[in-house]
């Protein structure tokens, strides 16, 4: 043993989890002393994941706080939606530090939970505690925190696209769309009809129009970085590839501002956060250029007809999208170099 850190990842067995254990692997002070699924407990993570063989050799522990706590100093919940809001006040009662990747503790309003996620939401206390982790709008609060709720996938593309025109002032928030695409891994790893290759391939398809759960957690933020309540359109589509998110949002530009504009202001307002990389003009990011890393690349282009700006961001769902910045908020947490583990460069091709 040496004198890391040490994290269990509850959930390991979903594409989340296994994300972590990837980047988990080349962070300098952390090592994962547990991997924990409730439903294969007791066999080892490599019968379903064949590519961990020879690097996670140990049996899938099952749930016990108290036999984590004796493992762990930290433990991340990557699972589905109403799981962890059962499961975190426990490991955070045995003393553990909590990074919650599932949606459970982002609402602090109860009934908005239940209205968009149609669960049982987290008791009040315990939603309380919880500090949001979007790293690059929220960073001061995450230092220090103990118990972190994860931002959604689709959210981290929309909110860091959006976030600096709007807390200055140059956008109007009532004219805000999002327009947004994911890769099918952001669907899970459960079979289902509608990620099924016949259906999906050669296809592109809207889903949950209007009804998407990360629509309140998008407006969320918008509404405190704009000062005001902001309501969106949102859609959401599945795109026939594996990785990766591209959020689309149109917006009327106040005061004649120019792309070159927005790219100064952008470049200004994520000055030391070295995970969002603001592009030229006339440059617009592919979500094959952030593939694997921790990256979100943003860009420009302002209409001078229609007097409205078109903001391109765009992610790996995976990454940037929850295990990477679940990493980067444990880096805040713990007071470290918040890139510690996550200096990957994209793959690419």
């Amino acid at each position: 043993m040496t004198n890391k850190l040490r994290a269990a990842i509850v959930g390991s067995t979903g594409y989340g989890g296994v994300e972590l254990i990837r980047l988990l692997a080349s962070h300098p002070l952390v090592e994962v002393t547990s991997v924990i699924s409730s439903s294969s407990a007791g066999t080892p993570i490599t019968e379903g994941y064949p590519h961990l063989t020879n690097i996670r050799t140990e049996l899938l522990d099952d749930v016990d706080p108290a036999a984590i706590r004796e493992k762990a100093d930290v433990v991340f919940t990557a699972t589905p939606a109403g799981i962890a809001s059962k499961l975190a006040p426990q490991y955070l009662e045995a003393g553990l530090k909590v990074i919650d990747l599932s949606g459970d503790f982002r609402l602090q309003d109860t009934a908005l939970y239940e209205q968009w996620y149609k669960k049982e939401p987290a008791d009040k206390a315990y939603l309380e505690q919880a500090v949001y982790g979007m790293s690059e709008v929220y960073g001061d609060k995450v230092r220090g925190a103990s118990f972190i709720s994860n931002p959604g996938c689709y959210v981290t593309a929309t909110v860091l696209g959006l976030v600096p025109a709007l807390q200055a002032g140059w956008i109007d928030p009532s004219t805000i769309i999002i327009d947004a695409k994911s890769g099918v891994s952001g669907a899970g790893r459960g079979a289902s009809l509608g990620t099924h290759y016949s259906e999906l391939n050669e296809n592109f398809k809207a889903y949950k129009l209007n009804k998407h759960q990360h629509i309140p957690e998008i407006e969320m933020v918008l509404s405190d970085a704009a000062g005001r309540e902001v309501v969106t359109t949102f859609t959401t589509h599945l795109v026939p590839m594996t990785r990766g998110i591209m959020s689309t949002m149109y917006a009327t530009v106040q005061g004649g501002r120019k792309a070159a504009d927005f790219i100064d202001l952008y470049r200004s307002y994520y000055d030391g956060r070295p995970f969002v990389r603001v592009r030229g003009e006339g440059n617009w990011p592919m979500t094959k250029e952030v593939w694997g890393s921790n990256y979100c690349d943003i860009g420009f282009a302002v209409d001078e007809r229609t007097g409205r700006v078109t903001v391109i961001s765009v992610i790996d769902n995976l990454v940037k999208g929850a295990a990477g910045q679940a990493i980067q908020n444990l880096n805040l947490m713990m007071g470290w170099d918040e890139t510690l583990g996550l200096q990957f460069v994209p793959v690419y091709p």
